[in-house]
């Protein structure tokens, strides 16, 4: 069972009143759709620019043929 949590923003008391009068249930769940969409988007681009990071920072290995060979060789 997923537990929520309630996250308060600010808005234009103009908009507000529109969504008020709209009188549609389904923007709730329209804005916390768009808003795990929003947030998953960002963290699977933070977390790609960290493999990046570290993928930068790893020494160069030997090649894999030499790797293959030697494991091929020890048989």
């Amino acid at each position: 069972m997923s537990t929520t949590s309630v996250y308060s923003i600010r808005i234009d008391s103009r908009v507000r009143k529109m969504i008020d009068e709209l009188d549609d249930p389904t923007w709730q769940d329209e804005l916390r759709a768009f808003i795990e969409r929003s947030v998953r988007r960002r963290r699977k681009a933070q977390l790609l620019a960290r493999a990046r990071e570290t993928h930068r920072s790893l020494d160069e290995g030997p090649p894999a043929a030499d790797l293959i060979r030697e494991d091929r060789d020890a048989r």
